[in-house]
């Protein structure tokens, strides 16, 4: 993913988070942000086919341990 494009998916990850714009650089861990769980995972989902036009599988999620891994599942 390019970096026009990671900024974009930034904004929309911190959308589902309820977070600051501007808050996400890429290295945060899941576990410590606020708001990642679950439900955040499943709109994680719907983001990356809705905005992205990829699919991810429900089973990838737990894989990831930063927002980079989040990134690296949309990128391929």
């Amino acid at each position: 993913m390019d970096t026009g494009n990671l900024g974009a998916f930034y904004s929309n990850l911190e959308e589902i988070l309820e977070l600051e714009p501007g808050t996400l650089k890429g290295g945060e861990t899941l576990s410590d942000l606020e708001g990642w769980d679950s439900v955040a995972a499943m709109a994680f989902i719907g983001m990356a086919y809705e905005k992205y036009g990829v699919n991810i599988p429900a089973k990838s999620i737990p894989q990831c341990k930063n927002v980079d891994e989040l990134s690296a599942l949309i990128a391929g």
